[in-house]
């Protein structure tokens, strides 16, 4: 019972730190963006004027910042959750 109450009481910090994750990979991505093509904005795949390296490139380093960012905080809040009840969350 334990267990379950921890997942209920947890759920809506997962949900905001879910949210922050978001928006801290959505800036780094546009930090990175910045580095690597001296633009201020990556290009939209709709763009008529852009090619298909830089669209698919902007994209490749988004998905990437994006999987880190997820999987680091995915990480913290089971090491988290961990500490602070005991038991692994599943």
């Amino acid at each position: 019972m334990a267990g379950k109450l921890s997942k209920v009481a947890l759920k809506p910090v997962n949900v905001a730190l879910g949210f922050a994750a978001g928006a801290a990979a959505g800036f780094l991505f546009k930090e990175a963006w910045k580095l690597v093509a001296g633009e201020d904005d990556a290009p939209d795949a709709g763009d008529p004027d852009r090619g298909w390296g830089e669209i698919l490139t902007a994209a490749a380093l988004q998905g990437a910042i994006f999987a880190v960012v997820k999987a680091a905080v995915h990480r913290g809040g089971a090491i988290t959750t961990h500490k602070l009840t005991g038991t692994w969350p599943d």
